[in-house]
């Protein structure tokens, strides 16, 4: 019995490191092996015990979705990408809808955001694409 509940206190010291679900799960498991044991149960049910709960656990959080991965677009999300809603200013765009901007003391190649008109001024910074700067003019700073 104290060899299941030494596992899962290791366990839990894991899951403490890493952050992840699945060692609580594994600890989860191994308390009910060491339950198991503590109610005279043979080894065999022992470990069915472990692998009952443990398994239990993995659906009622896959039912749950707390496993899913959280996806972020990092080209258009300021929390992963610092450039987002940052200004620059634009001379002239081209006929094709880009422009060379000066942001962050070097020449960017930027490009004009779809549905937006294309006009000299202050651009507010909504996407990167790769090292292209995606633009839509400021409606509060435009001149």
């Amino acid at each position: 019995m104290w060899i299941w509940l030494g596992l899962s206190a290791l366990a839990l010291i894991g899951e403490l490191a890493s952050g992840t679900f699945y060692l609580l799960l594994v600890a989860l498991g191994l308390a009910a092996g060491g339950i198991a044991a503590w109610l005279n149960a043979g080894l065999e049910w022992q470990l069915v015990a472990c692998g009952v709960v443990l398994l239990l656990g993995l659906l009622v959080l896959r039912k749950t979705r707390v496993l899913k991965k959280r996806e972020v677009n990092s080209s258009r999300n300021a929390d992963v990408n610092l450039d987002i809603g940052q200004t620059v200013m634009v001379e002239a765009w081209s006929d094709s809808g880009t422009a060379r901007v000066w942001y962050r003391g070097a020449h960017w190649q930027a490009q004009l955001a779809k549905g937006c008109a294309p006009q000299a001024g202050e651009h507010i910074i909504t996407e990167l694409r790769g090292s292209i700067l995606v633009l839509t003019p400021n409606s509060v700073g435009s001149t």
